[in-house]
């Protein structure tokens, strides 16, 4: 049985696109009433489907790249992860399949900056290869 419903599911797509969204704006969307949407918001966040909200910043003349992480077998995905995710800079880290074990996304006034950052990343215990891609623009 799923955890979530549709309803759920839309409720938790338009707090994805603002987390600040009043749940009265929600429930008119939905056509449900204010008592449901926070009783449901409550629920998925009990249940852990929603783990915090948040905020989207940007910064003028920041820089975010997305660095793609390789690990030695020797030490476990996990603990790298944890150490990234630990670093000043760092605003999200997935342990992901493929060629790649850890994709961190990190952000920086300037290059420099940035440059340090990777280097904090490529310096920790089981990193063996980085791949680093400077973001452009974002859409949502």
């Amino acid at each position: 049985m799923s955890l979530i419903d549709d309803i759920d599911r839309e409720i938790i797509e338009v707090l994805k696109r603002n987390s600040r969204t009043p749940y009265t704006t929600i429930a008119k969307k939905l056509g449900l009433s204010e008592a449901a949407v926070r009783k449901r918001v409550s629920k998925l966040l009990k249940q852990g489907v929603i783990k915090r909200f948040t905020i989207e910043y940007a910064l003028q003349n920041e820089i975010k790249a997305v660095v793609l992480v390789k690990t030695s077998p020797q030490v476990p995905v996990f603990k790298t992860s944890k150490e990234i995710a630990n670093l000043q800079g760092v605003d999200h880290v997935y342990e992901i399949t493929g060629e790649y074990d850890v994709l961190a996304v990190i952000r920086a006034n300037n290059v420099l900056a940035l440059d340090s950052i990777i280097n904090s990343i490529r310096n920790i215990d089981g990193v063996s290869d980085t791949n680093t891609m400077i973001i452009l623009n974002i859409r949502l």
